[in-house]
């Protein structure tokens, strides 16, 4: 699809989980849901119940995250921090708490009803040191060099210009500043035709990098020490509910796909200082 339509059927999906969210039901999506048996294995039990104690239920209810960067990153107090597709707020509000009162935690999404839902869920939660966005990651709205870390839960992989995102991203970090995001990525070749009707599963809809391909994208948009580290490998049991709804011989594929869709968190930094005239814009 192109970038325009990519971008409608993002928001429209994420509009209606929101809207499900605030009729009383989940964000889930898929096969799953429409069975009644709940969430895929990809977003469920990322929160344990710690985090999920200190939120508003709907923000964890309309989490459609892959996994958990509030629990990975490295967070300071007094630190800005910055989640690209911040749905719900649940990462932004857990992120917040964890700067402190000194510290800021922004949201950015494109999404009507997401934003709603999140202004929402920072009322409930009587935190002051949050503000949402509006906007589009390849866009971000912010300064350059204004924020301290960019975190991120499963967005990236459905940008069709993931090297604008990671530019932008770069971009309004600080120097020295950290990128430390959840994502979906794939490990190896397989068929383009496998790969697409298992990426259509893989968080509803996807567009996941090949984990090389995400090293060079960072390291092209001038980001180092660039880390990938799984979260959680997809087994094609995790898949074989979904596939099996759209006509797919689930065995058939099986050894194209066991083990080469997997949650990963993505670590990489801005150079705290360089020579060169663009490297630190």
């Amino acid at each position: 699809m192109s970038s325009p339509n990519i971008k409608e059927v993002v928001k429209e999906k994420y509009g209606q989980a929101a809207l499900r969210v605030t009729s009383g039901g989940s964000s889930c999506c898929g096969a799953t849901a429409s069975s009644g048996l709940g969430c895929d294995p990809i977003t469920t039990n990322l929160y344990d119940a710690a985090q999920a104690g200190q939120i508003p239920e709907e923000a964890l209810l309309a989490s459609l995250g892959c996994g958990n960067p509030t629990a990975l990153a490295q967070l300071n107090a007094g630190e800005v921090i910055l989640d690209l597709g911040s749905g719900g707020g649940i990462d932004v509000l857990l992120s917040a708490k964890r700067v402190g009162p000194t510290g800021k935690a922004y949201g950015l999404d494109m999404t009507d009803e997401m934003l709603a839902l999140a202004n929402e869920n920072k009322r409930k939660a009587g935190v002051e040191n949050v503000e949402f966005l509006k906007g589009e990651i390849e866009h971000i709205p912010l300064p350059d060099k204004s924020v301290d870390v960019i975190i991120s839960n499963c967005v990236i992989n459905l940008s069709a210009d993931k090297d604008r995102v990671l530019r932008e991203a770069f971009r309004v970090l600080k120097p020295g500043g950290r990128f430390a995001v959840s994502d979906v990525v794939t490990r190896g070749a397989m068929l383009p035709e496998i790969r697409q009707s298992v990426l259509a599963w893989v968080g509803c809809i996807a567009g996941a990098l090949e984990e090389n391909e995400y090293r060079a994208k960072l390291a092209s948009a001038g980001f180092e020490t660039i880390e990938i580290e799984p979260t959680r490998i997809y087994r094609i049991e995790d898949a074989r509910e979904f596939l099996s709804g759209q006509n797919i011989d689930v065995d058939a594929i099986a050894p194209q796909v066991d083990g080469k869709f997997m949650s990963a968190f993505v670590r990489a930094t801005k150079p705290a200082a360089c020579c060169a005239s663009t490297c630190c814009s």
